[in-house]
Parts: structure tokens; C-alpha cells; sequence
């Protein structure tokens, strides 16, 4: 990979972790006050898993957009996917924490799984080992789906 693609995706990453975490409020009395499912994960695991996976999204899409010559049609829908991609990842935290908009986030949650799915599939045209790399984090993106719906299902008037 080349440094300034790593670097490019990294920053594109740590561009979307702030945009998101600046909408974020765990310690909110609205959030303290929804119902949750037994199976949420305890509130230090979010910044421990993500942290990892955007990680992983900066390095495998630094793999898949190396693995194409600069003025590669593909090279750059690749790019538009990763932008669109990012910007479903921030808008989340924007629609559930900001807007007290459960269901609307489990919607747009519901697409980011999607894109995120999309996000593999074309990592592991490029380079296999980075798609398998990125499998997680359209994982955690469906679970995410599944999780913000919990809640909104769990919480019909405060929605």
C-alpha cells in the first residue's frame, strides 16, 4: 500500500469518527432513560470496537484503491462508495443521538449495513485478504441495525 493512500483513508476515517462522536452523548438522561435490550454490550465497548474498525476500513480501503491504476473507472466508484459509506456512518450518531430519532436511525442503519456489504464485496475484488479484513465492520453495522431497532421497538413513546 501506498503511504499516502493509507494516510488519505485514515484521515477520511478519523474525519468520520469526530463527525460522529460530536453528536454522541451516552451520558444524555434521554439515552439513560431508554428501555435497551439485555444484549447490548456494555457502553466501553462502542469506542474499543470502533476504533478497531475504523482502523480496518482505513487500512483494507487504502489495499483495494492501491489495487487499481489511478485513472480506473472502478478506482473511482470505489471512492464514491467508501464517501457515501462514511457519510451513513457519521449520519447515524447524527439521526439516533441528535435527532432522538430511533427509528429513523435503524433505517438509515439498515442502509449502512448495505453500503457497508457493498464496501466488502468490492475490497475483496480488489485485494481478497482485505475484503475478508473488512467482513467485521458489515457485521457490526447489521448488529448495529438489529440493536437500534431493539430500541425503538422497546420505546414506542419516546421515539
Amino acid at each position: 500500500m501506498r503511504a499516502a493512500t493509507v494516510a488519505g483513508t485514515s484521515v477520511a476515517c478519523v474525519l468520520t469518527a469526530v463527525a460522529g462522536s460530536v453528536a454522541t452523548d451516552p451520558s444524555a438522561s434521554w439515552y439513560r432513560a431508554l428501555r435497551k435490550p439485555a444484549w447490548q454490550p456494555p457502553p466501553v465497548a462502542f469506542p474499543v470496537v470502533w476504533t478497531a474498525l475504523y482502523l480496518g476500513i482505513a487500512l483494507a480501503a487504502a489495499a483495494a484503491l492501491d489495487a487499481h491504476e489511478r485513472e480506473d473507472p472502478e478506482r473511482r466508484r470505489y471512492l464514491w462508495a467508501l464517501a457515501g459509506n462514511l457519510v451513513l456512518n457519521a449520519g447515524w450518531s447524527w439521526l439516533f443521538w441528535r435527532g432522538r430519532r430511533p427509528w429513523v436511525a435503524a433505517a438509515e442503519c439498515a442502509a449502512l449495513a448495505l453500503s457497508g456489504a457493498d464496501l466488502v464485496r468490492r475490497t475483496y475484488r480488489a485485494r481478497p485478504g482485505a475484503g475478508v479484513a473488512l467482513a467485521p465492520y458489515a457485521a457490526w453495522c447489521g448488529f448495529a441495525t438489529a440493536l437500534t431497532t431493539a430500541i425503538a421497538r422497546r420505546n414506542p413513546r419516546k421515539v
